[in-house]
């Protein structure tokens, strides 16, 4: 395929055989390196040109080195504080907004703006905006705070570039205002070189002076890529080479090279629309598996932020890929852990304010849970969770940690130990994250020890910049910062970048040709980006002074996107279609432009293929060993809640009761619902049971009542372990339960003053009978412990405790037949009850039984009630309903103990 860059070669080998003392300059380092792949096929023998990025050119020509932004940062904070002095702000406040200060630093000095005028332009507006006919202006200290630091500016900019002259280092925009001033001094040096710059489009003004410099005092020539259809035209992606034709002294006498007519061939373009990202980047992984070759293929991501996504969608067939741009430092799994290392403090500062020997539970699982932490101690210690769970700590302390750790060889163990010791210093601090690095990087693989390689790289500069300058004042100022860096910084791949399919962002495609080319997030406000602009500069004073504002990025964009198009055959532009905010919805106003330059595009909505599987229920057959286990659990005992489960899914059953497989205990922060059920059960067994067969009088109730809040906090202490009940949550709950008891209390009271007789049999009453059932030839023990057991009015009761929500619904059986279904569980609970007692207590008259929900109290007591007829409730429990009901539960029971039966996962859970 013919390419920009090949037909360059070509036009330049007419007349240049020799590149002895040749420069080829490009505007990216991709086409350097697609350059020199070029001339290594077209040249056997000779010397190759020097090749350069214009990056590089105007460094040598400067005579600075260009410094990255952190170092920047700190360099700009103290020419600050020099000036600010004791009102300078803190660290952390200045550096949310000196990077866009030294953006527009860096913009200001690439187009070669009068910095006196521009900031006394500037200073001149503020003051403007407080003048007044009446000579009143109401100003606030934060408006005060503005003008300020408006007036300031100028002065910011002078004390700053000084320093970095000095310092011989400077951003990119000083480096090309001092490289205009060096420019006929560095052409007298090289003056027997030929520079060939190109690919180049849109220049600053910086940039148009050097090159003009060169075209008129050397042996330089430059290539343009543009094409006759955007030359010729008013179009937006051709406005600067137009403007550089129409201005420049060098085209009086020369003409534009490398014009190319390529646009207006016949080609294949696919505008395809679906819903969301995740769908553009998974067709586009389609549409890469029908390709054969990918040699002259490019994936092109509008969004650079989806390429992890684009990652996962590249189908195997895919043998090579080169990752031209950068891959977010905050995407990188190892952010997780360095994230969740500085939370163990933060958080130590944020609830503990000063015991700093203690550490937030959920902070150390997340740190010790991390799959580069975990990799680092033997897999033989006790889950974390586990170990936690037992001792019920929201806080653990280090001799907690040490104890935990002890098992672990000494280095890893010492390793863990210092983790954990109180933060005391910034330096400190940054030594015990290095030193993790070091430990955790002979237990990672290859591509997990270039992540590693990336962040020991930035805290080492973290650690060497606070050692020169000591501007982190605590732990926060340092997370904020590093939070600053891994979203903006990018950790860069490094591959065979002549092989395979090339994926890149929309930059890095500068002078590069593709065959088949797929480009994403073709919306508005991705391509061209958002029009808004992070500057301090108003955009009428752009205007005025000449820098660039959204019109001139929107013309670059243009050009970067018709550009691509030019040379391509096989084109895909998709776009999404949702409209859920950024990005979304609106297609880019170059597929509208398209559609009237081209007149072959083809439009269709788009959706990834789903490969759907029927999903077959689970089935367990009983073999002997779990015929065994089921023998093993009837001579232990059945429990009424071990049949309801068995109902709501047999396979949960097995699980639980067969294999042993219950959810792992967590640390209880706040009190769970069970332990709230245990407590309030605990607390009326202590109350009651002070008053066994005694008639229940008011006095008694009184006694219980003043009682009762001692007694709730005794058993909260006692099953909520080492949990806080004086704050929070917990203290809400704490709360709640005595309002139960003292409620609960209340009602029986009433109830006794009205003249009802109660008298409590018993309480936390353990029960247990034998049921034998067909085809098996060993008796099944039914056992379980009722909440209480009393006499009302003469009729002897059974009773439940729910602290859930029950209705009399739930107890509610005319019809024994129906029994098995889940929706009769709390039925089936308390007939196993009343059959319990009346076969242990060989009592055969008549009961009642029922349930106190404590969330609908005002019910009263909820009795299991046998009639159809709302008026007329039968809650009579004779023997003859109890061996019918039984009858209906032991079928319940022959189908978990038969072994031709397997235990069968439900096509619905009850609920």
């Amino acid at each position: 395929m013919s390419t920009f860059l090949s037909d360059t070669l070509a036009d330049i080998l007419k007349s240049s055989t020799s590149f002895e003392s040749s420069v080829f300059v490009f505007p990216s380092q991709r086409a350097k390196v697609f350059m020199k792949g070029l001339l290594k096929k077209k040249m056997s023998s000779g010397f190759l040109p020097e090749m350069i990025t214009v990056e590089k050119l105007i460094e040598d020509i400067s005579e600075l080195q260009l410094v990255d932004t952190i170092q920047l940062l700190f360099h700009f904070y103290a020419t600050y504080k020099d000036i600010e002095k004791e009102e300078a702000d803190s660290f952390d406040r200045f550096s949310s907004w000196a990077f866009t200060v030294i953006q527009d630093f860096n913009e200001v000095d690439q187009y070669l703006v009068n910095t006196n005028d521009l900031y006394t332009y500037l200073r001149d507006i503020q003051r403007l905006k407080k003048w007044s006919v009446k000579g009143e202006f109401k100003e606030t200290e934060l408006i005060k705070d503005h003008f300020i630091f408006m007036e300031r500016l100028g002065k910011y900019y002078t004390s700053f570039h000084e320093f970095l002259k000095s310092k011989k280092i400077g951003y990119q925009g000083l480096l090309y205002r001092e490289a205009v001033k060096n420019t006929d001094r560095f052409l007298e040096k090289t003056n027997s070189s030929s520079f060939y710059f190109i690919g180049f489009n849109a220049l600053n003004k910086a940039e148009e002076l050097i090159f003009q410099k060169f075209l008129m005092n050397s042996a330089a020539h430059i290539y343009w890529d543009i094409d006759q259809a955007f030359l010729d035209s008013s179009h937006s992606a051709g406005a600067f080479i137009r403007k550089y034709k129409r201005e420049w002294a060098y085209y009086e006498k020369n003409e534009l090279k490398s014009v190319s007519n390529h646009f207006s061939q016949p080609k294949k373009i696919e505008v395809l629309g679906g819903s969301k990202n995740i769908v553009q980047l998974k067709y586009a992984g389609q549409i890469l598996n029908s390709f054969d070759n990918y040699e002259s293929t490019a994936l092109v991501l509008g969004d650079e932020s989806l390429l992890p996504v684009a990652l996962s969608s590249i189908p195997e067939k895919v043998n090579s890929v080169n990752i031209t741009m950068g891959y977010p430092l905050q995407s990188i799994p190892i952010s997780n852990v360095i994230t969740s290392f500085f939370q163990l403090f933060l958080n130590q500062e944020r609830y503990l304010k000063t015991d700093h020997n203690q550490f937030y539970y959920k902070d150390v699982i997340r740190f010790l849970n991390d799959p580069f932490v975990h990799k680092t101690y033997t897999e033989t210690l006790e889950p974390i969770e586990s170990y936690l769970s037992k001792r019920n700590k929201s806080f653990v302390s280090l001799e907690d940690l040490n104890a935990y750790f002890s098992e672990l060889d000494e280095e890893t163990h010492e390793l863990f130990i210092a983790i954990f010791q109180p933060y005391v210093t910034i330096e400190g601090f940054l030594d015990r994250i290095l030193s993790f690095f070091e430990k955790i990087r002979d237990h990672i693989q290859t591509l997990e020890k270039e992540y590693l390689y990336r962040f020991h790289s930035a805290f080492t500069q973290l650690k060497n910049l606070q050692q020169e300058f000591s501007y982190f004042s605590d732990l926060k100022t340092l997370y904020l910062f590093y939070q600053r860096v891994v979203s903006s910084e990018k950790l860069f791949f490094q591959g065979e970048p002549l092989q395979g399919l090339q994926l890149m962002g929309m930059l890095e495609t500068r002078a590069l040709d593709f065959e088949n080319l797929i480009i994403t997030s073709v919306n508005e406000q991705i391509i061209p980006s958002s029009s808004s602009q992070n500057s301090f500069i108003p955009f009428d004073v752009k205007i005025q002074f000449g820098l660039p504002t959204y019109k001139e990025k929107d013309a670059i964009f243009s050009y970067h996107f018709f550009r691509l198009l030019q040379r391509a055959k096989n084109v895909y532009l998709l776009y999404n279609t949702e409209n859920d905010g950024y990005g979304g919805g609106e297609k880019s106003r170059f597929i509208s432009q398209l559609e009237f330059m081209k007149d072959d595009l083809h439009f269709k909505f788009i959706s990834t293929s789903v490969q759907t599987e029927k999903r077959e229920l689970q089935e367990i057959q009983k073999n002997t060993a779990i015929v065994e286990k089921l023998k093993e659990i009837a001579q232990k005992g059945v429990s009424p809640s071990t049949i309801t489960n068995y109902l709501y899914n047999p396979i949960l059953f097995y699980k639980q009761r067969i294999l042993g497989i219950y959810e792992a205990d967590i640390v209880e922060e706040t009190v769970a619902a069970n332990t709230l059920g245990t407590i309030i059960h605990d607390t009326l067994d202590e109350l009651y049971g002070n008053f066994l067969n005694e008639v229940l009088t008011v006095d008694h109730f009184d006694t219980m009542e003043k009682q009762s809040k001692r007694i709730v906090q005794k058993f909260f202490q006692k099953h909520f372990k080492n949990g806080e009940l004086e704050t929070g949550k917990n203290r809400l709950i704490f709360e709640v339960a005595n309002r139960y008891i003292q409620r609960f209390l209340r009602m029986e009271k009433e109830d006794v003053r009205k003249g009802n007789d109660l008298k409590i049999i018993a309480t936390e009453r353990s029960l247990e009978s034998s049921l034998k059932i067909k085809n098996v030839d060993f008796p099944i023990k039914i056992k379980g412990i009722v909440d209480r057991i009393d006499e009302y009015n003469g009729v002897r009761r059974i009773i439940d405790y729910k602290t859930g929500f029950v209705t009399s619904s739930d107890l509610k059986l005319t019809d024994f037949s129906t029994i098995q279904d889940f929706k009769y569980s709390k039925a089936i609970q308390i007939l196993l009850y009343s059959l319990l007692y009346t076969d242990q207590e060989k009592y055969h008259k008549s009961i009642e039984a029922g349930i106190y929900s404590f969330k609908n109290l005002k019910k009263g007591l909820l009795k299991i009630n046998f009639s159809a007829n709302y008026r007329k409730p039968d809650f009579e429990i004779t023997q003859e309903k109890l061996a019918d009901a039984i009858d209906e539960i032991k079928g319940i029971l022959e189908e978990i103990y038969a072994t031709d039966i397997p235990f069968s996962e439900p096509l619905e859970l009850p609920f």
